[in-house]
């Protein structure tokens, strides 16, 4: 030790310390070299990234967080390896991002108008982190095309850096937008309260019992436990359900429909006619996983495999990986799950996903 020399099964190996590092197994070349840059690049935003993930504005972000990271931890094992072809990712991630980008520019032409763009960076924690995540992903782009001027780089690995930097831009100004909807939210409630009329005060009986605080404090927090005050109440699932089923008849397909609260409990669940009955437990099951981690089950299918970030979770009770959970979001906030179990996992996902994007409707 301390003599340069790096001891057997240490982290460091000394190759760094001239200027090399090893790409594919046993070769190794400059750290100058375009590859490693475009690689760190990669890596460098997967570190932007978690950053972001540090603070919550817009809860649902953190599942879609991951699955970037997951992705770009892919696209630089395939710049490091592009022979063996193990490192690929599916078409479905750039649609992904293309399809969220659009929703949220949806919402921000929507609320802000055409210029939403123009916003200074600054607005809120997150959005700042998403802008600086961002001018690191620009960057990471860049050095890839200067990789592909001598290596040829995958097109999907260009075209997913380009659609990731819009995405980005997206979810910055979409964060700032939520921000300044709570603050205004905050700020009307003690207005609320100062105007409103004074409530009449009845007097209790003579002969009433006093009310025992430490039981009416427990009363309390098991409302909250239970789901009691919640904005998806018993009223609200249920419609939720006829609308989902009737989306389904529409399509043809039978299913079991399941609605927890944003506890994981049940809230309601219901069987369609014809449906299978395993269907009803894994309903159930897949609403509670999309609340417990906070993402669709169809994208924590991917995170549970070998080497994944989630790998393992696949074994605790309750919890599914295969599509037709989605967690349920209303101003940003995680209320509840919605689960639809019947079909392929691919069905019964558009079916979850139809319904939490008409949940505004209900």
């Amino acid at each position: 030790m301390g003599n340069g020399k790096p001891e057997k099964g240490t982290l460091y190996t000394g190759n760094g310390d001239k200027g090399l590092t090893s790409l594919l197994p046993g070769s190794q070349v400059s750290k100058a070299d375009e590859r490693v840059a475009a690689i760190g690049g990669a890596e460098e935003s997967v570190a932007a990234l978690g950053l972001v993930r540090c603070v919550t504005v817009c809860p649902d972000f953190a599942g879609k967080l991951v699955r970037v990271q997951t992705t770009l931890r892919t696209l630089a094992a395939g710049l490091a390896d592009p022979r063996s072809g193990k490192f690929v990712f599916s078409s479905e991630e750039i649609a992904f991002l293309e399809s969220d980008t659009d929703r949220m520019v949806g919402v921000l032409t929507d609320k802000r108008g055409s210029d939403w763009q123009g916003a200074l960076p600054g607005g809120c924690e997150q959005s700042a982190r998403l802008d600086a995540a961002r001018s690191t992903v620009r960057r990471a782009e860049r050095a890839l095309i200067a990789m592909d001027r001598r290596y040829a780089v995958p097109g999907a690995f260009k075209v997913y850096m380009n659609r990731l930097g819009d995405w980005l831009l997206a979810a910055a100004r979409y964060a700032d937008w939520l921000s300044e909807e709570e603050k205004d939210k905050a700020a009307r409630e003690p207005v609320a309260a100062e105007t409103a009329p004074a409530a009449a005060v009845v007097p209790a009986p003579a002969d009433a019992a006093p009310v025992d605080p430490t039981v009416e404090n427990v009363l309390k927090a098991v409302l909250a436990r239970v789901g009691g005050g919640s904005a998806l109440d018993l009223e609200r699932a249920t419609r939720l359900i006829a609308a989902v089923e009737r989306k389904a008849l529409s399509e043809g397909k039978q299913a079991v429909i399941a609605v927890a609260n944003a506890q994981g409990n049940p809230v309601a669940v219901h069987v369609m006619d014809g449906a299978f009955l395993v269907s009803y437990e894994v309903a159930v099951r897949k609403a509670y996983t999309a609340v417990a981690v906070k993402m669709p089950t169809a994208e924590l299918a991917r995170l549970v495999q070998p080497g994944g970030t989630f790998y393992g979770l696949q074994n605790l009770d309750r919890i599914v990986t295969f599509g037709g959970g989605v967690p349920l979001y209303e101003n940003g906030v995680l209320i509840g799950g919605l689960g639809v179990s019947g079909g392929t996992g691919e069905e019964d996902h558009a079916l979850a996903v139809w319904g939490a994007a008409n949940l505004a409707h209900t």
